[in-house]
């Protein structure tokens, strides 16, 4: 006999203890109570994956559980919150007890690295899709936003840019990069690293941030509209993984390979504005911080070479509604 879903939350989802003090009342009541501490604000933040468009079919339960909430998380990291809660909404074309375990264990793997705790939710019939939102507390006032960038900043980004994207490609059978390297850019797209850390350390340096979701293109195109500035970012300083430079260094024409890392999607980087000042100064932080552009006060994205000429224009990114 099927499980119901008030089975599934019992078994799978109510079973993990709030373990923070700051949870009055969590999950088997109408919603959940929580405590938020004095001198502190809530950042909220909900994100969608449905199966096909934000994962293939293919995934393993255990990365989509794990990026379900990391991608939310990375949401959090762009303003310099510190995680806290979440709640989920869980759409199952049928109750699979194998799938369900593998699930909430990516699930809470990343929600135990950061102190969260499940709080409520729903769970349905219908295609698979995952909802996560998270909440996240910031000293009152203090939350990093997209506005606030100024001209002579430098535009900064964590990490690597255009793994995700490449490990689409693997994931669909269009790109076979040997064993080290699909395995590399599969965990990129799978299991996303939110800079949680990084967040939280910039937040008080930065002038503005976002999170690199649907390519650097089109998020910084929103950091700088929101700031009613411009930006000239230098393609020859994008930051590239040895998987994807080996990948471009194959091609005929390896620039060609620079609109995946500008608008393949998925990195779940940050991108942030600071001043070159306090960019030279910065403390350690647990992921490399490289300078890509500066931002100018004629408003729009500009693309310059190594040797400052300007190039085509910038990859849109994604978007869920376009022709």
């Amino acid at each position: 006999m099927p499980i119901s879903e008030f089975d599934i939350i019992a078994r799978y989802f109510a079973a993990r203890p709030a373990r923070r003090p700051d949870v009055a009342l969590g999950i088997g009541d109408d919603a959940a109570v929580l405590r938020v501490p004095p001198g502190c604000e809530l950042v909220l933040a909900v994100d969608t994956l449905v199966s096909g468009v934000h994962f293939p079919e293919d995934t393993p339960p255990e990365d989509i559980g794990y990026k379900a909430l990391a991608v939310n998380l990375s949401d959090l990291a762009a303003m310099g919150a510190e995680p806290a809660w979440l709640s989920l909404a869980l759409t199952l074309p049928e109750p699979d007890e194998a799938w369900l375990a593998g699930f909430a264990a990516g699930l809470f793997e990343l929600a135990d690295a950061h102190g969260m705790a499940l709080v409520g939710g729903d769970t349905t019939r219908g295609p698979l899709s995952v909802s996560v939102q998270v909440a996240g507390l910031v000293p009152a006032g203090g939350a990093l936003r997209r506005a606030g960038a100024r001209p002579g900043d430098l535009v900064c980004v964590t990490g690597t840019l255009g793994d995700a994207a490449l490990g689409l490609q693997v994931a669909q059978g269009r790109l076979d990069r040997g064993v080290e390297d699909n395995d590399f850019l599969r965990k990129r797209l799978d299991r996303p690293t939110p800079r949680v850390a990084a967040g939280q350390a910039l937040r008080e340096r930065a002038h503005a941030g976002i999170d690199i979701s649907d390519g650097l293109g089109a998020d910084l195109g929103h950091l700088l509209e929101a700031g009613g500035v411009g930006a000239r970012l230098d393609l020859s300083r994008l930051p590239l993984s040895p998987a994807f430079e080996r990948y471009r260094a194959g091609l005929a024409d390896p620039d060609a390979a620079l609109s995946l890392a500008l608008g393949g999607g998925d990195d779940y980087e940050l991108c942030l504005s600071l001043s070159p000042e306090v960019f030279e100064a910065l403390p350690a932080l647990d992921v490399a911080l490289t300078r890509v552009g500066v931002i100018e006060e004629r408003p729009g994205l500009r693309c310059v070479d190594g040797a400052g000429r300007e190039c085509t224009a910038v990859p849109g990114g994604y978007r869920h509604f376009a022709g």
